[in-house]
């Protein structure tokens, strides 16, 4: 594991790999009373010739500091930081498993560590680094999963820290994600205001396809609004859309035309544009899922099918 400290008085200390083990902190610490914590998740991959590479990584780096800097906790030369991530995946390269859709995930984690009860910018810090393999972020693999759409419950509201990725955001979910469980679907998809605009479906981003009434298609995403954790894979997939559409990289299989949009999207249109036979596919984006295809909506006690193709996608 990478750790280095930092302090008001010294600013960042020199960094340390260390083995995988406890840390040690007092029980005033901030971060244990008043959530001041944030983090990242990347993978590292090993490919078919032995060579080990890091997707986007800093596009992470950005992010942790925009959270940092949000909840009063120190911002850091992301670059520097990276290095020192390169090396303790180099140290741990081992650990890369070899099987199709594995992966070592990479989960950097900053807290405020001052020791003092009270509500302010903490004068201690630490980030840490830690890593694990992993494989499908489902237990049904890379196979289409069930959404409730849920009324009862908010992720986030504008204004508020949905667009940045606090610990603070991920405690509240675990609720509403096991009634979700309870009623047989894999995830939440969180809906916002009584227009029920799509937010997100449980921590992932989420696109959907539409046919038009031309023929053509439309390939949506909820646009981010600070409720919406502006995702790496969600970036990357607006990306390569939005060149395939331009005619700039076309992406073999993906209809020619095509168009990408960031606009609010309400489960009335999704309603009405499944029972049109105009809903064509509905996925959800992240660094931990990758690209998770769903098959079906729970929405006000029925089921809304989405169709899914060969292998879900």
């Amino acid at each position: 594991m990478l750790t280095i400290p930092w302090s008001q008085t010294t600013g960042w200390q020199a960094p340390q790999i260390r083995p995988y083990g406890p840390l040690s902190l007092e029980p005033s610490v901030t971060v244990l009373h008043y959530a001041q914590t944030l983090f990242e998740g990347m993978k590292a991959y090993r490919d078919e010739n032995g060579k080990v590479t890091l997707f986007r990584p800093d596009m992470n780096m950005k992010r942790m500091n925009r959270s940092a800097a949000r909840i009063a906790l120190p911002t850091f030369d992301g670059n520097a930081l990276l290095d020192c991530i390169k090396t303790l995946i180099r140290l741990d390269a081992h650990w890369i498993p070899q099987e199709a859709g594995h992966s070592l995930y990479i989960r950097p984690t900053l807290i405020g560590t001052q020791r003092a009860i009270g509500v302010n910018p903490p004068s201690e810090a630490l980030l840490f680094v830690i890593c694990s393999p992993v494989g499908p972020y489902y237990p049904t693999g890379f196979k289409p999963v069930s959404l409730m759409a849920t009324t009862e419950y908010i992720r986030a509201a504008p204004g508020g820290t949905g667009g940045f990725k606090l610990g603070a955001n991920y405690a509240p979910g675990v609720v509403p994600q096991k009634e979700a469980a309870k009623l047989g679907y894999s995830q939440n998809l969180w809906l916002l205001g009584p227009e029920h605009y799509l937010t997100e479906v449980g921590t992932m981003n989420m696109f959907l396809a539409f046919r038009n009434d031309d023929g053509s298609t439309e390939l949506v995403t909820p646009p981010l609004d600070d409720v919406i954790l502006p995702g790496v894979t969600r970036d990357s997939v607006l990306v390569l859309a939005r060149d395939h559409s331009s005619g700039k990289a076309p992406i073999a299989g993906l209809p020619g035309k095509l168009t990408v949009s960031e606009r609010p999207i309400t489960m009335k249109e999704v309603k009405e544009k499944a029972d049109n036979g105009k809903l064509l596919e509905i996925f959800g984006t992240g660094t931990a899922a990758i690209i998770c295809p769903v098959e079906r909506i729970g929405y006000l006690g029925k089921d809304i099918n989405v169709p899914t193709g060969d292998g879900g996608i």
